[in-house]
């Protein structure tokens, strides 16, 4: 089997890996800051975190596929890691950033829920007191 087809079956096997490690690790987390959001509708929260681990895997998985294709061919072992290292180190970064990202986002929208929350008073209002004219 050539070199440059090996690199490429291992580069594949640890990119889907890690997308998938990743992926779950996010989904399995990220249901809790959903939950907290969405005020408790555990049906919804699990709806949207399925709608965005699909979107993370969609992505993530799209730029291995496109990142596969090699500048040249490998000659010798020392070839194999040196392309390995190049293509996994690019892919961890992107995962790190999508990663990132999933976790600002679900942060902002659990801020914004908390703010939301905040805003309604603790006690609903007893009365209305007309306003007094100006002397």
């Amino acid at each position: 089997m050539d070199r440059t087809v090996i690199a490429y079956v291992i580069y594949l096997l640890v990119s889907i890996g890690l997308t998938v490690w990743v992926a779950r690790t996010l989904s399995r987390n990220g249901k809790v800051f959903l939950a907290d959001v969405l005020h408790g509708n555990e049906k919804l929260a699990d709806a949207v975190n399925h709608l965005l681990v699909v979107g993370f895997y969609l992505v993530n998985l799209g730029f291995v596929a496109l990142y596969l294709s090699g500048d040249g061919t490998i000659t010798d072992a020392r070839g194999i890691f040196e392309a390995l290292s190049t293509k996994l180190g690019v892919v961890l970064l992107v995962l790190g950033v999508m990663h990132l990202a999933n976790v600002y986002v679900l942060n902002r929208i659990r801020r914004r829920g908390a703010m939301e929350r905040e805003q309604v008073p603790p006690v609903p209002p007893q009365g209305w007191v007309a306003p007094q004219p100006q002397a």
